[in-house]
């Protein structure tokens, strides 16, 4: 199949830049040194390609994300990143065939993961980001209570997402290290072996921070938000659409709203500069000739709820469709 025979608006990844993004980072972290985040893609087929590259280990978002990624056989270390309290959900990770962890930062996680058969935690500690968390000098009392309810502590983790964006790199690692002293003190209360942080914007900063695995996701697809800031990674993901109008100055294409993450701003365009989008249209100033019925690929500027709005993602090299790999961890 040629990529002009997709119906638009279609999610594209091109196949070369992806599996120079997961070399990348694999060489900075190889194996268990990356748990990488399937929240980025939400997408098994993705994370079986993770796998190849050396990665066993994995970060999700979503209890569904930890149940689809457990019945698909990818990974044999699965962590739910995340507090949750249902029941249901509780029980269908711990039914798993797999080796299931979840962050817990309260009594009442804690209780709620026992009572429903998990069996192993990290305690989730505030590192600066105003989410979830147990405040620092508390982790090792929530430790001791996870240890009583019957969970192994198998250690801590953080999440610096405030400062993901921080422009100036040095500025980014000074502040790095001080939200890791941070985590540091807490596993220094906890114990255990894992040492858990980090993301795509901070993924080469944490040599001398303690941290032993580092949860990046977006690296693979990466999007426009994290392409101003100089990482090594390339833009493989893109939506293509095709031009349903063009006017004196301007162009139409079919990729709007409800096809882009837009948390994060406007998406680019090659070939173009975006002016605006609308529920189903991107309205751009080409940088040539377009005519109605061309492509046009769109840069979206968040990948995670990009990928959460799609049915499926088809592999590319070049203009040749080579495969379509289902969204399959969407939803909740």
């Amino acid at each position: 199949m040629h990529v002009n025979e997709l119906a638009t608006p279609a999610l594209i990844i091109d196949a070369d830049a992806f599996d120079r993004n997961l070399a990348t980072m694999a060489r900075v972290h190889p194996g268990r040194r990356l748990r990488p985040h399937v929240k980025a893609h939400k997408c098994t087929a993705l994370a079986a390609a993770q796998q190849a590259a050396g990665h066993s280990s994995f970060t999700c978002a979503t209890p569904l994300e930890v149940v689809g990624m457990g019945r698909a056989g990818v990974g044999d270390d699965l962590l739910l990143a995340n507090e949750t309290v249902d029941p249901a959900r509780l029980r269908a990770m711990a039914d798993l065939d797999v080796l299931v962890t979840v962050a817990v930062d309260s009594s009442e996680t804690i209780r709620a993961a026992a009572d429903n058969g998990i069996r192993s935690c990290l305690v989730d500690v505030n590192v600066g980001l105003p989410r979830c968390g147990v405040a620092p000098d508390r982790a090792g009392a929530l430790a001791d209570e996870a240890r009583s309810a019957g969970l192994d502590v198998r250690g801590v983790m953080g999440y610096e997402g405030h400062l993901m964006m921080v422009p100036e790199r040095t500025d980014r690692l000074a502040q790095v290290e001080a939200s890791m002293a941070l985590l540091r003190d807490a596993h220094d209360a906890v114990g255990g072996d894992i040492v858990s942080a980090g993301g795509t914007g901070t993924f080469d900063l944490h040599g001398d921070t303690g941290v032993n695995e580092v949860q990046a996701g977006s690296y693979a697809l990466m999007d426009t938000h994290y392409g101003r800031q100089g990482l090594p990674f390339e833009q493989a993901l893109f939506v293509v659409g095709t031009v349903i109008s063009v006017s004196d100055g301007w162009a139409v294409t079919d990729v709007g709203l409800k096809a882009l993450g837009m948390d994060h701003g406007n998406p680019s365009i090659r070939d173009g500069e975006v002016w605006f989008c609308s529920d189903e249209h991107t309205t751009f100033a080409p940088s040539r000739p377009l005519r109605v019925g061309d492509r046009a690929a769109v840069i979206p500027a968040h990948v995670d709820p990009t990928m959460a709005m799609h049915d499926a993602a088809w592999v590319v090299r070049g203009d040749e469709v080579l495969d379509r790999w289902p969204i399959d961890l969407r939803g909740w």
